[in-house]
């Protein structure tokens, strides 16, 4: 099978063929370049989306990141960025191996198609060359023969003719002779170049195409064998990156495998655990006895019917403290002054009997949170502002070890950094000593000394921090004294204080509790009062006219006028006072019984404490 003796007269579809064929080799080329795109930017999507889902460092996130599950989900992130590699191997291999190779091969194809044909035409224009010589030398032997054979017939006709001379008759013979030879020479041309045509195309049609079409028909062979190999390839290159995808995957999976909700489990006991033990039973008080009160040794919750006319019996303790109730912060301490009697001239207001202190704490404690009291929220966002107690007191005693513990790592590190710094300048100042071209020794000495005292600080700051550990994991104080540290942050229950005093401040300024007690809640008073100070201002829920004259002349109280109308920022809790705002600057607390409230209409209608 051979085109040169089967396909000896399609030249011209053979070179459309050809053509053809190259075609189908450049749409391949392109095809596989597209893949190689379409490969890189899979690649770059699949890392785009990796990069998106990786936690950020120095961040909450990076936090989240210590579960198992967070891990498998981080190790399949990465598994990700390596999946993606291979399919940039891919588009790699496939620029390298297919698309490098096929063009200059196509380049090469073409130069040799072009080559192939040149000699075909070139074969084909000497064939018709010699044709033409052909018929040309057969036209003039035709010819020459017509004029021999019409010189013949004058010749004849003159010698019968009797009265024609015989020079006449001579002279057309003669013509006829010359003719005759003519007519010979262009025969024995004629046959000569029909040999010589008869020759070459012989060689055309049975050599010199059948070669030509034969290199024509190597090469197209050689083409389709070179698109099947690149096709091989092809497939090669997806085979060659399959197991490491399949390493990939096993790697999503075996991360998946190693989730363990155990191990959760427990560090989320360990991250939020707080250490404090659940409060114990709430113990009975017993109201038939008169004006006796008593404080449970784990709560603060006691009755309100003190100070009221008529206590009421057989109803629920309204102050429960349990460990995670959200707490409303206090108001400021009631002033001293506060009975209408202490103003000259001045109404009579009614007699207000004494309160336990332990009532005041129950009372902010258990009542009804309002959105617009919320003011613990300020503090919390303080907190995360970074403006938490360097002692981390803010925190349960379990997440204070574990920062404590945190922080004396942090700083047991820096003081080996520091120390080997200090090594090193001592070894360099050394070498200065001994060689002193190298530099002068006493250069490091202010540089030594900065090391020294940064040394000195890091430690004394380390013992400063190994002490408050060591109170938390060995030392720590009693269980209510505890609990009343517990109350310093907002997210755990209110304080325990155990032996509360049996009066809380009257509204003429006396205490009747001892000295300790009172020394035992400042440090939460403190608190409170720092949590007032630059706030923003609580709405008002109402307005009120003030009946008579009041100067307010201790801390948390405000002067108000006979006949002046001020806001109402918050309502009587109960224990005779309201809170009210004149300006944005000037707010404190007047005695309920010298205002006339009245709540705006989104209150139970406007009420009157006469």
């Amino acid at each position: 099978m051979s085109w040169g003796t089967e396909l000896w007269d399609q030249f011209d579809n053979l070179e459309k063929h050809t053509q053809w064929g190259i075609d189908i080799l450049e749409k391949y080329i392109k095809f596989v370049k597209e893949r190689t795109e379409i490969e890189v930017s899979y690649a770059k999507q699949l890392r785009n989306l990796s990069k998106k889902y990786q936690p950020k460092k120095n961040s909450k996130e990076e936090e989240e990141y210590r579960y198992t599950a967070c891990k498998a989900f981080l190790s399949t992130l990465n598994e990700m960025n390596d999946y993606a590699g291979q399919h940039e191997v891919v588009s790699e291999n496939l620029t390298s191996q297919i698309l490098a190779g096929l063009a200059r091969y196509v380049q090469e194809l073409k130069q040799e198609r072009k080559s192939h044909f040149h000699d075909g035409r070139k074969a084909q224009q000497h064939i018709e060359t010699c044709w033409k010589q052909l018929e040309s030398s057969k036209r003039r032997f035709e010819r020459d023969c017509k004029e021999a054979d019409r010189a013949q017939q004058y010749f004849e006709k003159m010698d019968a003719d009797i009265n024609v001379t015989k020079a006449d008759v001579e002279k057309a013979r003669q013509q006829a002779q010359v003719r005759h030879q003519m007519a010979e020479d262009s025969k024995a041309d004629y046959s000569s170049i029909l040999q010589k045509f008869n020759h070459e195309q012989r060689e055309y049609y049975h050599t010199h195409i059948p070669h030509i079409f034969q290199k024509i028909q190597e090469m197209e062979e050689r083409r389709i064998v070179r698109l099947g190999e690149s096709m091989k390839t092809y497939a090669e290159v997806d085979r060659q990156v399959i197991p490491i995808i399949g390493k990939c995957l096993d790697g999503i999976v075996k991360a998946a495998e190693c989730i363990d909700e155990k191990t959760d489990s427990q560090l989320v006991i360990e991250a939020y655990k707080s250490g404090f033990e659940p409060p114990g039973d709430i113990e009975f008080e017993d109201y038939t006895q008169p004006m006796k009160r008593t404080v449970s040794e784990n709560s603060l919750s006691n009755s309100r019917g003190e100070g009221k006319a008529e206590p009421k019996f057989g109803g629920k303790p309204k102050g429960k403290l349990w460990p995670f109730i959200k707490k409303n912060k206090p108001p400021p301490p009631p002033p001293a002054s506060a009975s209408p009697s202490a103003v000259p001239n001045g109404p009579q207001s009614p007699k207000q009997q004494k309160e336990p202190l332990s009532h005041r704490f129950n009372e902010f404690m258990t009542s009804k949170p309002k959105i617009h009291c919320f003011r613990s929220l300020k503090r919390g966002l303080s907190l995360k502002l970074g403006a938490a107690p360097e002692d981390f007191s803010n925190l349960p005693p379990e997440q204070r070890r574990k920062k404590l513990q945190q922080k004396v790592d942090e700083l047991n590190k820096e003081i080996q950094k520091e120390m080997d710094q200090r090594e090193a300048i001592t070894k360099m100042k050394d070498v200065y000593l001994k060689n002193p071209q190298m530099g002068d020794p006493a250069s490091l000495d202010h540089k030594l000394t900065e090391v020294i005292q940064n040394i000195d600080k890091l430690r004394l700051e380390a013992q400063k921090f190994e002490a408050w550990l060591a109170e938390v994991e060995g030392r720590l104080p009693a269980r209510g004294e505890q609990r009343r540290q517990s109350g310093l942050y907002d997210a755990q229950p209110a304080p325990t204080v155990n032996n509360c005093a049996q009066a809380r401040e009257s509204p003429d300024g006396s205490y009747t509790e001892e000295q300790s007690q009172e020394s035992e809640v400042k440090v939460l008073a403190t608190d409170f009062d720092d949590e007032f100070d630059d706030e923003e201002p609580l709405p008002a829920i109402g307005t009120c006219k003030a009946l008579y004259t009041f100067d307010g002349q201790n801390e948390g109280t405000i002067s108000v006028v006979e006949g002046e109308t001020l806001y109402v920022i918050e309502e009587d809790k109960g224990d005779g006072w309201t809170r009210i705002r004149r300006n944005e600057d000037e707010e404190g607390y007047v005695p309920t019984s010298y205002v006339e409230v009245y709540l705006d209409k989104n209150a139970k209608g406007a009420k009157t404490y006469i």
